[in-house]
């Protein structure tokens, strides 16, 4: 579908792949299937393939005539990609690599015929040290020794092939170097970064159909002389569902707008909020929706268990949720902490505008001025029937600047080791740009006269508004002294429970002797 036109595709800009997405998510085992092959199995080669490459075997991929696989994860490396120990040896000749490993849960494992593999190779850096660097390798099955597992037994997506790969003395020509000898990392990340925008689309397309599914029930089905619709704790689910669909779809396409513009624009923290956002969203209102169909959701004779199953699964691939949260804090405190340590040293030089600016700061935040950035008023871009939304969304700006700033003073490099602050930073950073997206939809629907677009003023700000109050018990949190801040105490729990691997409360009926 992204293939471009000149290589037999359809060229799909990636807004138009994300609306595709949400058609083919009525199937999770099929959606899975393609993004194996579309977003990561072949992607490599769309990103950093040369042109021989291209030419060579993207025609028969666009076609369907082979299919492609995405090799990384190895059985000693799950979420630490550059563990890995496949290996990939030059020949004498230096014709070719010769390739050894496994890989595991490799999707379209069993089916492909072009796979997409990282392995360790040496290389000589610029000490003339021999060092182990990850590189990317285009193989075809025909090129020998590579076999495969039989498909796993999974909980969910059952649908698609997911197997072990294995490559035995696999010789792969020079050639197929998938961009340059040991910068395998950086295209696997690449790669990885570029597909997890359509999530968002794809969960948004499965939760539509789920609350049409479920809502033609809730007014069917009477229980205590009235339609299941009537009672307030259904009707509250109903709004849950509506509001995470809007947001991650409103995500989703904002961010496939961003991948869209000229050049190669990096949305990889975009992409990994849209992709935390969207698969908690769905294993939360997946569940809901079973919780008002009751007995009858839990039957397999119904679609709504498989639903269960099919979600759990997206917390976990194209990153774990644990990882990808490390990965949008430390990037944005990365770019946060280089305007930090450009303000100090104009400080120190005795700048006296980035001295007045400080201050100003400060004596702001101690007087609790209100806080205008500029989106709302006559030059504003959000919609007036918003405006109270767009003013929570400045305020939790300003202050989360404010405290990312404390937090690097306080912490310095070694915040990198602080996981349970680094959550509460991804956290709030998913909850901002969320309010962002579904703050410039709804402006929009509005301005261009949209059908129902007081519904989406409705959905966004409900969730402006509780987005709004959680950044701000978050940010509560993240003060140094604070009394609701349980770091320490939960730390200790878990080293008491780990270091005893076991549960070690007394029972309650125990007694002493």
């Amino acid at each position: 579908m992204q293939v471009p036109e000149e290589y037999g595709g359809l060229g799909l800009s990636n807004t138009m792949y994300a609306r595709l997405g949400e058609i083919t998510a009525l199937d999770a085992s099929i959606t899975v299937t393609l993004a194996a092959h579309q977003s990561i199995g072949l992607k490599g080669i769309i990103i950093a393939g040369s042109e021989e490459q291209k030419t060579k075997y993207l025609p028969r991929l666009a076609s369907g005539e082979h299919i492609a696989a995405f090799c990384l994860t190895e059985p000693a490396s799950g979420s630490d990609a550059a563990s890995i120990r496949t290996r990939a040896t030059l020949s004498e000749d230096k014709k070719h690599y010769i390739l050894n490993g496994s890989k595991i849960w490799i999707t379209n494992g069993g089916l492909a015929d072009i796979f997409t593999v990282f392995a360790k190779t040496q290389i000589v850096d610029s000490n003339n040290l021999i060092k182990d660097k990850i590189t990317a390798f285009i193989v075809e099955r025909n090129f020998g020794g590579v076999t495969n597992g039989k498909p796993e037994d999974k909980l969910g997506i059952r649908g698609s092939n997911t197997c072990e790969v294995h490559f035995e003395n696999t010789k792969v020509p020079v050639e197929n170097v998938l961009g340059e000898v040991g910068g395998g990392f950086k295209v696997a990340m690449n790669i990885l970064n570029s597909g997890r925008f359509s999530m968002g689309s794809s969960v948004a397309g499965m939760l539509k159909k789920l609350i049409e599914m479920t809502a033609e029930y809730a007014c069917t089905r009477k229980q205590f002389n009235k339609n299941l619709s009537e009672f307030g704790l259904i009707q509250e689910k109903f709004a849950l569902m509506a509001q995470k669909a809007y947001v991650m779809e409103s995500m989703a396409y904002l961010t496939a707008g961003l991948l869209d513009r000229p050049g190669l624009p990096d949305c990889s923290v975009e992409a990994a909020i849209v992709k935390v956002f969207s698969s908690e969203a769905a294993w939360q209102c997946v569940s809901e929706a079973l919780q008002i169909l009751g007995g009858l959701g839990y039957m397999r004779d119904y679609p709504y268990e498989r639903l269960l199953r099919d979600a759990r699964i997206l917390l976990i691939f194209e990153g774990t949720n644990e990882i990808l949260r490390m990965y949008i804090a430390l990037t944005g405190l990365q770019h946060a902490g280089h305007i930090l340590t450009s303000r100090i040293n104009e400080i120190k030089r005795g700048n006296v505008s980035t001295i007045v600016e400080t201050v100003g700061r400060r004596l702001r935040d101690s007087l609790s001025r209100t806080v205008d950035l500029g989106l709302t008023g006559k030059l504003g871009v959000v919609h007036p029937s918003l405006e109270d939304s767009a003013n929570k969304l400045e305020e939790n700006v300003y202050y989360f600047g404010r405290t990312v700033e404390t937090l690097l003073l306080r912490f310095g490099k070694t915040i990198v080791e602080e996981q349970m602050v680094m959550k509460r930073v991804a956290n709030i950073l998913i909850n901002l740009y969320s309010m962002t997206a579904v703050l410039s939809r709804a402006s929009r629907s509005i301005r261009i006269g949209l059908r129902n677009h007081d519904h989406e003023v409705l959905l966004a700000n409900i969730f402006c508004v509780e987005a709004y109050h959680q950044n701000l018990f978050t940010l509560s949190q993240l003060d140094k002294y604070s009394p609701e801040n349980l770091d320490e105490k939960i730390k200790k729990v878990a080293q008491q429970v780990l270091e005893k691997r076991t549960y070690i409360c007394a029972h309650p009926l125990d007694r002493t002797s």
